[in-house]
């Protein structure tokens, strides 16, 4: 028997009725038409279906959708702006990062949860935010350079914009 859930997805609300065993991925690509979420093995092992769930790189594979009533989720749809880009997927692109793009949404947004959390890590700490998605093109070189690329970006926006707020020039 279907259950209505209520979730904000990419800042905008939805209601919807999901069944029990109804994975999240499922939800978001086959019932909401978002297919950026790719949807890989299935068991948590390849990352390919990562989103963000309140705050946090999640499996969307491995969480059913009614433990998301409630939350807020962000996928690959959900980056970018009317600006353009999101500085993590412009990374990934002048890096040369993104190879047959499977596994590009999932890398990205577990990036993303890296850099929001941790806006300057390591190459460890990156090479373990990503340790969970796994690219079978690239190697990993590239995108490590690409979180990198991008921590730096999100770096020099933040000191911008607290150089203009705190009427500094930037």
């Amino acid at each position: 028997m279907k259950r209505l859930i209520r979730l904000t997805i990419n800042d905008r609300f939805f209601e919807v009725a999901v069944e029990p065993n109804q994975t999240l991925v499922d939800l978001l690509r086959y019932q909401l038409g978002m297919t950026g979420t790719k949807k890989g093995c299935e068991l948590g092992d390849c990352g390919s279906c990562t989103v963000i769930l309140d705050g946090k790189a999640v499996n969307s594979c491995l969480v059913l959708a009614m433990q998301a009533d409630g939350r807020t989720i962000q996928t690959i749809e959900g980056l970018e702006t009317e600006n353009g880009l999101h500085p993590v997927q412009k990374a990934f692109v002048e890096k040369g990062a993104i190879q047959c793009g499977f596994c590009s949404s999932g890398m990205i947004l577990s990036a993303k949860a890296l850099l929001d959390e941790n806006p300057n890590p390591d190459d460890l700490q990156i090479r373990s935010a990503l340790s969970g998605n796994l690219c079978r093109c690239t190697g990993y070189q590239k995108i490590i350079e690409a979180v990198k690329s991008a921590a730096q970006s999100e770096n020099t926006r933040c000191t911008c914009q607290r150089s203009t707020g705190s009427g500094e020039n930037p």
